[in-house]
């Protein structure tokens, strides 16, 4: 599994990204976590807020920080 968090690396990128390393942890979940902050790269996902996440080339959210717990039902989902 592979996890990007995508943004400038804000504030709000900064956390995205420790909630969904917690999210892994908790659920025991052995994944790769990158950071894009490539503006090109950010809008090829279609993603015109961030921060955005996307898990396995999908990307499930946009312009908000999920909490863990929000990250850990979408692993599920996988």
């Amino acid at each position: 599994m592979i996890i990007k968090i995508l943004g400038s690396g804000c504030k709000k990128c900064v956390a995205l990204g420790e909630n969904a390393k917690t999210a892994l942890q908790a659920a025991a979940i052995d994944a790769e976590i990158e950071k894009i902050t490539d503006v090109v790269a950010i809008s090829g996902y279609g993603v015109m807020s961030t921060p955005g996440l996307v898990i396995d080339e999908k990307v499930v959210s946009t312009g908000r920080v999920l909490s863990a717990s929000e990250i850990g039902g979408l692993l599920k989902n996988k």
